[in-house]
């Protein structure tokens, strides 16, 4: 007589919760921070075709590490969401805290009833009137979502890097400003480790745009920002 293969609960949702973590530790990371004018994305990303940052909607961005083609589904579910509720109701009515439960309804539905969980951790962020206004939400491989103020990083070494930026964070900082901090962050990690130089894709959600508030910068833009004087 066969005895049927048996895993606890618990032992279930433990390997899950491995299976994912070790996925995503392998991604490069995104900081997010608040600056003056609005929020700043920096993501590590050396493929220019891939991208890990993108607009969601007039004044909200999205971000994600971990395997590109869950996080990619996820995104354009997100833009699919938002068109709707902006449809149905006003642009006005399109904000971050509802999508962010969305995601992280799925998220989690997707970790407690399927065998493998999403590899990704995604961000939700919402520029306001003033810096007040923020709001960046984190949404978790198991559902889990947090709300964050002034930093945060998600991806691969996110704790080593969160350490990084509560010494050298300040508010209030210019563009100019945020950018360098965000890359030295993550130079710090590749000094560490004595990988290659970072490929950078930073987009910025500022407040003082009229309509959409989004905009990728490119190369120019990076390296300008860049420079120290």
């Amino acid at each position: 007589m066969e005895i049927p293969f048996y895993v606890s609960p618990e032992q279930m949702v433990h390997d899950k919760d491995e299976y994912a973590r070790q996925g995503i530790a392998k991604g490069k990371s995104i900081v997010v921070l608040e600056y003056a004018d609005g929020i700043i994305f920096t993501a590590e990303n050396p493929y220019s075709s891939l991208n890990k940052l993108s607009e969601i909607y007039d004044r909200i961005a999205f971000a994600g590490v971990g395997r590109y083609s869950e996080f990619e589904n996820l995104r354009k579910a997100g833009i699919r969401y938002a068109d709707l509720k902006g449809y149905n109701l006003s642009r006005e009515d399109v904000t971050t805290k509802p999508l962010a439960s969305a995601y992280s309804e799925t998220i989690g539905n997707i970790f407690t009833r399927e065998l493998k969980p999403l590899e990704v951790e995604i961000l939700v962020a919402e520029v306001g009137a003033t810096g007040e206004g923020n709001t960046i939400y984190k949404i978790q491989f198991d559902g889990t979502i947090t709300d964050h103020r002034d930093y945060v990083v998600i991806g691969g070494h996110a704790d080593r890097l969160s350490q990084f930026l509560k010494e050298k964070y300040r508010k209030n900082m210019s563009l100019k400003d945020a950018l360098i901090l965000s890359e030295q962050t993550l130079r710090s990690l590749n000094e560490e480790n004595g990988s290659k130089p970072l490929g950078l894709e930073v987009a910025i959600l500022d407040r003082n745009r009229v309509g959409r508030r989004f905009r990728r910068l490119d190369s120019d833009d990076i390296a300008s920002l860049l420079e120290r004087t």
